[in-house]
């Protein structure tokens, strides 16, 4: 039976994806304590599709929340492994950073990164409500469009 966080997903018609293998030389997550460190997941899909682009170029502000949103669904996955595969040991949301990749003169940043903060909210609610970090890049790993990071607290 999955807990009260995933049926949330599965009402919501989210299917969540496996957590995805680090790309580099790192891991996905760290636990100190009660407090989860998870590295920043790139727009990739389930399917292993790259969501790529570049904000204020060849990508509007709704694209770039629907990269979020699938950013947001990795960190999921990646907190559900991180806690042994029982989403319900979530407390709380504390933080994210967001990462947009974009052009010097695009500025709605955070337009773009509530993408994942309201796919958290709607998911977890009060739970989910966070602090954050919206910020433009040049440029992020194989040219996504969005990267986030987050730390969370767990039981």
């Amino acid at each position: 039976m999955s807990g009260n966080f995933e049926a949330r997903l599965t009402e919501l018609g989210e299917n969540l994806p496996d957590a995805p293998a680090p790309a580099a030389n790192y891991v996905p997550f760290v636990i100190t304590g009660d407090l989860v460190f998870i590295s920043g997941q790139i727009s990739k899909d389930g399917d292993g599709n790259m969501i790529t682009g570049k904000l204020g170029d060849n990508m509007g502000v709704e694209a770039g929340q629907a990269a979020a949103k699938v950013c947001a669904l990795n960190l999921i996955a990646q907190l559900k492994a991180a806690c042994g595969g029982d989403l319900d040991r979530l407390i709380k949301v504390v933080k994210l950073g967001g990462f947009v990749n974009c052009t010097p003169d695009f500025t709605d940043h955070p337009s773009v990164i509530n993408g994942a903060s309201d796919f958290f909210g709607t998911v977890f609610g009060d739970t989910g409500a966070h602090a954050r970090a919206a910020v433009g890049c040049s440029s992020l790993p194989l040219g996504v469009a969005v990267e986030i990071e987050g730390i969370f607290q767990i039981s």
